[in-house]
């Protein structure tokens, strides 16, 4: 029989957050709110402007502006890095969109568990992209997954899920928005479940398993031969970064926004380029939208931006840029 996972409500429990990004803090301050925070690990400063400046991530900022003892060491398995985890003696460790993964030492050091905010409905989904791949997969549905940790890439045992709706027009950061907010919420939930009656771990099913790698800066790149569909998910779900992205004249041409163009009945393109007769990536029509042939369907660009240059709506930029039916993106 499985044991819950419990802690006496009339018992401190002292814990030590690790995360790293704006997507963190609801967590944080959940933590904060329900136990004797102790300590609180983020990324090394990074540069973050145009003059390089290395600035504190937002949860190392964070607990700052809280007094909470901080810690950013560049590598985990560092023996400062470990004393001072064990020093602060935590009974629970919470790791919430850290960039690091947690060596076995770590793992064993809280005398309760760690636990960590995923955003995902974990089996699916496992890795250091989450939202961008349920955006990218088409899911209806997404959600926040606290789990224990374990050695396997987010393998561990589910304590508690919840789900949230993605809808139509929700790119990475407005998903990511909504997600870090009930990644909060769900966190205060668990920790107030673990007095009473306690959160049972289960197993997560690993056959059903769907896996999201980090992003790099290729994975932007609009291949024209794919189907309109997968090219508007691919502009939302690349939204604020890498940003999708093609070439036209030899210019790199970020693609802002976009939508998967209607039939003259409202409906979206189903079938090939048939409808224009034209190959990927050639622009069918200039208006209020610029349309271009896909590998399946059309679809419009709303906003683009030059390399360069700011950004514009699709009418500016065809001023500007001198478009004309028949101009090809490149490819």
């Amino acid at each position: 029989m499985i044991r819950p996972l419990r802690w006496p409500a009339d018992r401190p429990l002292r814990s030590v957050f690790m995360g790293t990004p704006a997507f963190a803090l609801p967590s944080l301050e959940a933590l904060a709110a329900a136990t004797d925070l102790v300590g609180v690990f983020s990324q090394p400063d990074k540069p973050r402007d145009r003059g390089l400046t290395p600035l504190a991530s937002p949860v190392a900022r964070a607990a700052t502006a809280r007094g909470v003892p901080l810690a950013r060491p560049a590598r985990l398995r560092d023996s400062e890095a470990l004393l001072t985890l064990a020093a602060w003696r935590p009974d629970l460790i919470v790791v919430a969109a850290y960039g690091k993964i947690l060596p076995r030492t770590i793992l064993e050091l809280p005398a309760l568990a760690p636990i960590n905010v995923h955003a995902s409905l974990l089996p699916r989904h496992r890795g250091a992209a989450p939202i961008a791949a349920a955006i990218l997969a088409g899911d209806a549905v997404t959600g926040v997954t606290i789990m224990l940790m374990s050695e396997a890439m987010d393998a561990g045992d589910i304590l508690l899920q919840r789900p949230l709706a993605i809808e139509p027009e929700d790119t990475t950061a407005t998903l990511e928005a909504r997600l870090a907010t009930l990644g909060g919420r769900a966190l205060a939930e668990a920790l107030a479940l673990l007095s009473s009656p306690g959160l049972t771990p289960v197993a997560q099913d690993s056959t059903l398993a769907t896996y999201a790698p980090r992003l790099t800066k290729d994975d932007g790149r609009i291949r024209w031969s794919e189907p309109a569909v997968t090219i508007e998910r691919k502009v939302r779900a690349f939204t604020p970064w890498p940003s999708a992205f093609t070439a036209l004249g030899g210019q790199t041409v970020k693609i802002l926004h976009a939508r998967v163009a209607p039939n003259g009945d409202g409906t979206a393109f189903a079938g090939g380029t048939a409808e224009s007769g034209a190959p990927p990536g050639t622009i069918v029509a200039l208006g209020e939208t610029i349309r271009v042939a896909t590998g399946a369907g059309m679809i419009d660009l709303l906003v683009v931006q030059r390399e360069g240059r700011k950004r514009l709506a699709a009418p500016a930029f065809v001023s500007g840029a001198r478009l004309v039916v028949g101009t090809r993106f490149d490819d």
